[in-house]
């Protein structure tokens, strides 16, 4: 499929910069994949769209502080780094902005610590060393790294964690969980509704658009995922009872399917997946997927619209421009059933 068909106009004036006071008044838009048809509502009232015995299954993950703002030592110019994976020893794969003021043999100074640049690879990508294991820097300077559309400061870093965030391993958050509150989550529990908990470590590449003219092109990025033997059983005995398996966030979707593809159920599993999904693909396991609004040419939208159709999707985000929603990360959400 051509990536052209995963466009659409989005003015900046959508794209939330800052969270809502309260988490569960975001707006919801409920989409009947089958039919097309639209509703409008607010997230505290999506328990009126689940029904007993269904499960909701969560990502835990949690985002590290893994953004560190540092100067050139020549020059004093800003760089902002971001920590991705341990390469080995003080060695560390990260995410420089902007990365055309270094080269390699550049060092940055960051608080009493400092790394220099040792190969740089595309989309802005770097193998740097520090002077001190990286964990050690990030726990003295380390800050919550925002999408790169957020452009408003002094954000309350816990606002961009979901309230049920335990395992650290993320770098970037899983923004679907962002609307639950805890009264919410007790709410639906009294309807025997339950919920699971998977993990899905979030990497900046999450970002990342495709460029190529067609999708299948595509080579998407491996994250590191983990479901417990306890967990997939839950679910397991969800599903034969009737109850629908509903993903909260792509995220969520990615880890549950990457398991059914690979063994034809769901089983404990862990390791890296590089699943991409897009339109043609055959769900095996979700039946409903609560997510935000996605950026334009992500795989993010290409996944929404391989479980719903693309036309569908967009002409749902067309609707809720005419709504005022509020796109992205601390933006708005939909529940596609």
């Amino acid at each position: 499929m051509k990536l052209k068909f995963f466009y659409y106009n989005l003015p900046e004036k959508y794209i939330a910069q800052k969270p809502l006071q309260n988490r569960d008044n975001s707006k919801l838009l409920i989409l009947d994949r089958k039919t097309g048809k639209i509703n409008h509502d607010i997230f505290s009232n999506v328990d009126k769209y689940l029904e007993s015995e269904d499960i909701l299954v969560i990502n835990e993950s949690r985002v590290e502080k893994c953004r560190l703002i540092g100067r050139k030592e020549d020059t004093g110019a800003k760089i902002e780094c971001f920590v991705i994976k341990k390469v080995w020893g003080k060695k560390y794969l990260v995410l420089l902005r902007p990365s055309k003021r270094l080269k390699v043999g550049s060092k940055v100074i960051v608080g009493k610590y400092y790394f220099i640049v040792e190969t740089k690879q595309d989309y802005g990508k770097a193998i740097v060393k520090f002077s001190n294991i990286a964990e050690e820097i990030i726990a003295s300077c380390g800050k919550i790294p925002l999408p790169p559309y957020i452009k408003k400061t002094g954000i309350d870093p816990d606002r961009y964690q979901t309230i049920y965030a335990r395992k650290k391993g993320s770098v970037a958050a899983p923004t679907a969980g962002l609307h639950f509150t805890l009264d919410l989550i007790k709410k639906i529990r009294k309807r025997n509704i339950k919920f699971a908990k998977v993990r899905l470590d979030i990497g900046l590449d999450t970002f990342k658009p495709i460029t190529e003219s067609e999708i299948e092109q595509h080579k998407i990025h491996s994250e590191n995922y983990y479901i417990s033997k306890k967990e997939a059983e839950k679910i397991n005995r969800a599903k034969s009872s009737g109850g629908r398996v509903i993903a909260v966030g792509t995220t969520t979707t990615r880890v549950l399917e990457t398991v059914m593809t690979k063994y034809g159920y769901l089983k404990n599993d862990s390791g890296n997946t590089d699943l991409y999904i897009y339109p043609g693909y055959k769900f095996k396991l979700i039946d409903c997927i609560i997510t935000n609004f996605h950026l334009p040419y992500s795989t993010l939208l290409v996944m929404v619209s391989a479980f719903a159709g693309r036309k569908s999707i967009i002409n749902s985000y067309n609707e809720a421009k005419l709504k005022n929603y509020r796109f992205y990360s601390f933006g708005d959400c939909m529940f596609i059933k």
